[in-house]
């Protein structure tokens, strides 16, 4: 849990601070939600999670980070299957939670499009179908790959298992265009699920919590005879790469769609004006229980092409879409008991343990209480009988205590002063709200989280060497810091006579470890674990010093105080005080620069190749625009800039390179004539954008209407 405080009363150091945990925190539920199908806090907890990110964000614009939710999408895919780079990403959407909401959502597109009364944008409304994403692609009218939606930008390749669905068209027909990606939601109805668990159970198998999980997990199989015994269905919503058709709405796609043998949904509606699109999201909640497949809100869609492609994208949604999201759902337990758990970083968690309840068709025991001041500010007490909250088929979180039913002999919950593993002090850090054990490394609970994000996906990336394999070793005492992870394949004699390992998958795992030596800098830096130093905060480091020695250099003189080096690492856009003061604080341990040198002399870290700049005459520019435009809005205008390449600011320097003048322009462009900075109309940069745009033309990316939320 982060801060509670309101946003406005957050300085500027501690709202870095803020953003920092939230940043940790949002990809690590994307990661449970996305790469491993096992969600751990509900939907509304990760909502609120984004909408504090994006209040502060608004308030402090110039803190945004550079890992910010609000750039990234999904989660690494993880491994087992072949990688698919997507031709178009596959983005997410942003929420609505009330009419409220809504009518922002819809007075925001009038207004980036300057439109006028009488010639509002019909939306499109459709169910949000609680499933798996999936991109199919079509050559010649063949289906000829299918991917998961992965991180947005990559999946993983199900080609054989979707092949297995009934209601995945393997052909077009003869009509059908050069290319089409097919996107929509791999699902799972009710009274099949049921059906399945029934024939799990009956076999002794474990049995699936939810369609959701159902569906992924059953797409997920390596084995595509298995994926075939499962009932999956497909919904398909949009489209991805596309050539040879033309269609200027999304109505007329799905109409195609449709024709082509897919299944639409049929509640989807066209709608002209916000209470339209109020009472669909009212119709179709009241429908929800009886659809019999599961939905957790409803989608609004600009239907005019060309409206979404001057309106675009904004980080990591569109700005012609949105999900209004259903209501979450409620239930009354008892706490019987709260407990704490160790992470990574030292971060202690209390966890609710709950008399197991069912909560919209699932059966729950658990849920997270954050931290301390949580507890406190709700008095939540071990006995007590609480609301629990659940949306998304998640663990839910406890909403409020029914003070009425609490026993006299209550006791409040006395969070722990030692760890609950190694006995260190626990300790609080000012202006934070997690408390940490102060063991570090010598606290197992914490040697071994730092150990299995070290050899993680998103890390070292070593295949075959997951979370057992690093308690297992762990356990054996052969790892007690990352670089002995290097020294497993020297136990591949002891390793083959265990249980569960032959020659082969000791080979395997020896292999996988000897490749990760090679590893990019960044990803061993971010191997490391270091507080609020995330995977986009590690390349930019990686960039900067581009290969392992000076980097090292920079950073121990960090650790020894040298100003010069604080100041560059301040002048690395959206690095802050807060980050640089982390890396400080973890190379003054000299614990973990020893920890540093050993990696260096085990592993051959590879060097940073810096990407160059693309041909667009406003990449790496800084733009400033002054005046009334005529064709456009200012939005509009920005987002246009951003696309090509530029950075657009409010003020004029010596470093900016165009101002774009419109009507009454002011002191911004005197003061641009004073600099000798290059002025362009309105006219000469749609000029000069429009080349470029034509020069670089794409389809323009879809959304994921489910996989935008924990």
């Amino acid at each position: 849990m982060t801060d509670p405080r309101p946003v406005d009363e957050l300085s500027s150091l501690e709202a870095a601070q803020e953003l920092a945990r939230l940043a940790t925190a949002i990809a690590e539920h994307d990661k449970r939600y996305y790469q491993d199908d096992a969600p751990s806090i509900s939907d509304a907890d990760y909502d609120a999670l984004r909408q504090r990110n994006d209040a502060i964000e608004a308030r402090f614009p110039k803190l945004v980070r550079r890992d910010s939710p609000n750039k990234r999408v999904g989660a690494t895919p993880r491994s087992g299957f072949k990688k698919v780079r997507h031709a178009v990403p596959m983005l997410s959407l942003t929420n609505a939670f009330d009419a409220e909401d809504v009518q922002d959502f819809y007075d925001r597109i009038c207004r980036f499009l300057s439109l006028k009364d009488g010639q509002q944008p019909t939306i499109i409304a459709e169910p949000k179908i609680d499933g798996l994403s999936a991109t199919l692609r079509y050559e010649q009218g063949q289906l000829a790959q299918a991917a998961t939606r992965g991180d947005g930008q990559e999946g993983e390749d199900i080609t054989a298992n979707i092949m297995t669905l009934p209601d995945v068209p393997k052909s077009l027909g003869d009509t059908a265009p050069a290319l089409v990606e097919v996107r929509g939601e791999v699902y799972i109805r009710g009274d099949d699920f049921a059906a399945m668990n029934a024939g799990l159970r009956d076999a002794g198998k474990p049995e699936f919590a939810n369609p959701r999980n159902a569906a992924a997990g059953s797409l997920r199989q390596l084995d595509p005879q298995i994926t075939a015994q499962r009932p999956l269905r497909f919904f398909a919503y949009s489209h991805g790469a596309l050539e040879g058709l033309d269609i200027t709405s999304h109505a007329a796609l799905l109409d195609q769609l449709s024709a082509w043998g897919f299944s639409v949904n049929p509640l989807t509606r066209a709608c002209k004006d916000v209470p339209e699109l109020l009472a669909v999201y009212a119709q179709i909640q009241d429908q929800r229980a009886t659809l019999g497949y599961d939905i957790d809100g409803v989608v609004y869609k600009v239907d005019d092409y060309g409206f979404q492609e001057r309106l675009g994208f904004v980080a990591r949604a569109p700005r012609w879409a949105i999900a209004h999201k259903f209501p979450a759902e409620r239930a009354v337990t008892r706490l019987n008991e709260i407990t704490v758990q160790v992470g990574r970083t030292g971060a202690i968690t209390p966890v609710a343990n709950l008399e197991p309840i069912t909560v919209g068709g699932v059966v729950v025991s658990r849920a997270t209480l954050h931290n301390e001041d949580e507890i406190r500010r709700k008095d939540i007490r071990p006995g007590d009988w609480v609301v629990i909250q659940r949306a998304g088929d998640v663990i839910p979180q406890v909403v409020e205590v029914l003070l009425d039913k609490r026993a006299e002999n209550s006791q409040p919950f006395d969070f722990p002063q030692t760890c609950p593993v190694c006995d260190s002090p626990v300790e609080r850090p000012k202006g934070e709200v997690v408390a940490r054990c102060s063991g570090g490394l010598i606290c197992t609970a914490q040697r071994v989280e730092r150990l299995k994000h070290f050899v993680s996906r998103d890390a070292l990336d070593i295949d075959g060497f997951g979370d057992k394999n690093v308690e297992l070793f762990a356990g054996l005492g052969w790892l007690h810091s990352p670089a002995d992870v290097f020294a497993v394949p020297q136990r591949a004699e002891e390793l083959r006579a265990m249980d569960g390992w032959g020659a082969t998958s000791v080979a395997k795992l020896s292999a996988a470890i000897d490749a990760a030596r090679r590893a990019p800098l960044d990803r061993m830096i971010f191997g490391l674990g270091i507080r609020q130093v995330g995977q986009a905060s590690a390349k930019l480091l990686a960039r900067y010093y581009t290969s392992f020695e000076p980097w090292q250099t920079a950073m121990s003189k960090l650790a020894d105080g040298d100003e010069a080096v604080r100041a560059e690492l301040l002048n690395i856009d959206s690095f802050g005080e807060a980050v640089v003061d982390e890396l400080q604080a973890f190379f003054a341990n000299e614990g973990n620069r020893a920890v540093v040198a050993a990696l260096g002399a085990t592993m051959d870290i590879q060097d940073v190749e810096v990407p160059t700049a693309n041909a667009s005459p406003f990449a790496g520019k800084t733009l400033v625009f002054t005046g009334s435009l005529d064709t456009m809005s200012r939005p509009e205008a920005k987002a246009w800039a951003e696309r090509l390449g530029a950075k657009v600011s409010n003020s004029v320097s010596k470093k900016t390179g165009f101002v774009v003048i419109g009507a009454d322009a002011g002191s911004k462009a005197t003061k641009a004539r004073e600099l000798g900075v290059a002025i362009l109309s309105e006219v000469q940069f749609r000029a000069m954008a429009e080349g470029e745009a034509l020069a670089s033309s794409q389809p323009a990316p879809s959304p994921s209407e489910s996989e935008q939320s924990a």
